[in-house]
């Protein structure tokens, strides 16, 4: 079972994030990066938010730390789990940027890069940044052939409706052959894009019954990963539960699972990863 951790401090949704994040800063986060990578965990995740109207704050979270900036220093500080955006909303960067910007986090980190991209649903930050938004699911479409076209290549070349480029060198770039490309959404537009034009589905806010639905409406390729919520878990206080949720996370089709701790403090939360490794081991030493 490969078990990534949505990552603890860098976002801050009411209600899903727990007191003591609010005064950790790069020190806790740090920790918490050493251990899960020290314990094998999948992987580690950053969202993106450039801005937050502080109305749409008070049920979003207005604490969206930069991906580029804090998957950068966690790739310094670790050596094998692999670093997850969760999401890159596709309409805020130009495909080169992106292969520029993330290709040399890929290379920085010795090839472990996943890019979770998004179309966005933010109407005042589209705004704001001076991006079209009516039809971002056609341009998020394209750019994602685009990224896909630049993402690993020292002279990529696209001919698209949005973005053609070719002649340019970007260096350094990805160093994996094919980075990971994972879709975040809660639609079955999401999973129709996931499957033609990446290599994974993130979804959220739906319930595995509904997740269960729109996998059988579109039967994913072999080797397409379906990166399910565990939801908030307790492996030290409620190991029968964590157990459970893990279960049925798998059961509705998950290929990872992703993983919130609850935690009083970055120490217990290190416990509680310590904790969710052993069920983890014992669940793939369990005869099948």
């Amino acid at each position: 079972m490969r078990i990534g951790i949505d990552t603890p401090v860098v976002t801050r949704v009411p209600g899903a994030h727990s007191s003591w994040e609010e005064s950790a800063g790069i020190a806790e986060l740090a920790q918490i990066a050493v251990t899960a990578d020290r314990l094998g965990f999948h992987h580690l995740t950053c969202s993106e938010h450039v801005a937050v109207p502080a109305s749409v704050a008070e049920v979003r979270g207005a604490t969206y730390w930069d991906p580029l900036a804090t998957l950068g220093y966690l790739a310094a500080r670790t050596e094998r789990i692999r670093l997850a955006t969760k999401v890159l909303v596709l309409g805020y960067h130009h495909p080169l940027e992106i292969a520029k910007r993330y290709g040399t986090l890929d290379m920085v980190s010795d090839g472990r890069l996943i890019l979770g991209l998004g179309v966005g649903s933010l109407q005042e930050e589209f705004e704001l940044l001076d991006v079209p938004f009516a039809d971002r699911g056609a341009r998020g479409d394209a750019a994602l052939i685009a990224v896909r076209a630049a993402m690993s290549q020292r002279v990529p070349h696209h001919e698209g409706r949005y973005h053609r480029f070719s002649d340019m060198v970007v260096e350094p770039h990805a160093v994996q052959d094919t980075v990971p490309l994972w879709i975040g959404g809660r639609s079955a537009r999401s999973l129709r894009r996931a499957v033609e034009l990446a290599d994974g589905w993130i979804p959220f806010g739906l319930t595995f019954d509904q997740i269960g639905a729109l996998l059988d409406r579109r039967q994913p390729p072999a080797g397409f990963e379906v990166v399910l919520s565990a939801g908030s878990l307790d492996p030290l206080g409620n190991p029968a539960g964590t157990r459970a949720k893990l279960g049925a996370a798998t059961r509705a089709g998950a290929t990872v699972v992703g993983a919130a701790l609850t935690a009083t403090s970055a120490d217990h939360y290190c416990d509680q990863l310590a904790a969710l490794a052993e069920i983890r081991d014992e669940n793939d030493s369990a005869p099948s």
